[in-house]
Formats: C-alpha cells, structure tokens, sequence
C-alpha cells in the first residue's frame, strides 16, 4: 500500500486514510495511533515554524514561516520551515539528536540545542524533496484545508462517540 503525507511532510500514513474524495476517513475508523497523528497533524498544521518561533517569539510570530515538515512523536513534534529542515536534521543526524527518536523529550532536546545558538553548517545539505504538486497547498493552508473532511468529523461526533474513541480535542484548533 502506498504511503501519503496530509497537509505536511514528514508523516507518513497509508493511503486507506483517506476515502475516495480524498478525506479523512471517519475518525472512529481508524487505529488509535493513526487518529491521534492526525489529530496532532491537524493542529500542528496552521503552527508557525518552531526554529522560527524560538528566533522570533509570540510577540513577533508574524515573522515566522509556515511550517512545512513535521518530525517526531505526536506530542513530541516538532514542525519547520523548508529554512530550518536542515537545522533540524543536523542535529537528529550528526549531533545526538538520534538518541530522542521515538521519544517525547525530542522537541524539548532540539529546541534546547537551537536556543544555545548551534545550526546546521552552511553546506550542510538536508533532504532533497521530491513534490508530485509544490502547489497543492496554498502557503499557510487551515486545519480543513491541509486535513481533509476533519473538520466535518468533529462536527458530527458527540459525547458517546469521543468517549468511544478516548480523545481529547479540547485542545485542537481546528
């Protein structure tokens, strides 16, 4: 089965997510893990760079870039811009980083590591990308937009049906 990413990088999921519109599956469908990612997905979508976040602060986010790139666990993530990606993985690759895979510290551990002021090298090459569609998502896409038929799913789930598939949403912003 072929693999798929939803709205950024980095995830990857098995096509059957999606029906044959091109949405998500109703969530209750999924496997607990699948769902949870694509929950975290859907919020984390709309978020700012965090290498960019950590230059540039809340109070001046607007000078952030749009996430592109997901990587980590789903409440370990962590989301960069095309700018920052290297950043990123020099130090999953070449600076320890590696130990935090699979861990929920590693968002934590990178931003550690960027704040103390250590970056990529400039020659440094990440990972070259290879698009079917660069333009299929517009430049800062909304939950709905970047995770199709989401939004739907919430919007008909009650209280039974949230307790059924054991997910907080109180916290998504979608």
């Amino acid at each position: 089965m072929a693999k798929v990413n939803i709205g950024l990088r980095g995830w990857r999921f098995d096509e059957d997510v999606l029906n044959d519109e091109g949405k998500v599956r109703p969530l209750k469908t999924l496997e607990p893990e699948v769902r949870q990612r694509i929950l975290v997905l859907a919020d984390r979508v709309v978020d700012p760079c965090d290498a960019c976040w950590l230059v540039h602060g809340e109070e001046n986010v607007e000078a952030c870039n749009v996430a592109e790139v997901i990587y980590g666990e789903p409440r370990g993530s962590v989301v960069l811009c095309s700018v920052h990606e290297p950043d990123f993985l020099y130090w999953f690759r070449e600076a320890g980083g590696d130990a935090y895979a699979g861990e929920l510290e590693l968002r934590d551990a990178f931003y550690e590591w960027f704040d103390d002021g250590n970056r990529a090298p400039d020659d440094y090459e990440g990972l070259d990308h290879v698009e079917e569609d660069p333009t299929a998502l517009p430049e800062a896409p909304d939950a709905s937009e970047a995770v199709p038929g989401l939004q739907e799913e919430i919007d008909e789930l009650d209280d039974e049906d949230l307790e059924a598939i054991e997910t907080d949403l109180s916290d998504l912003d979608v």
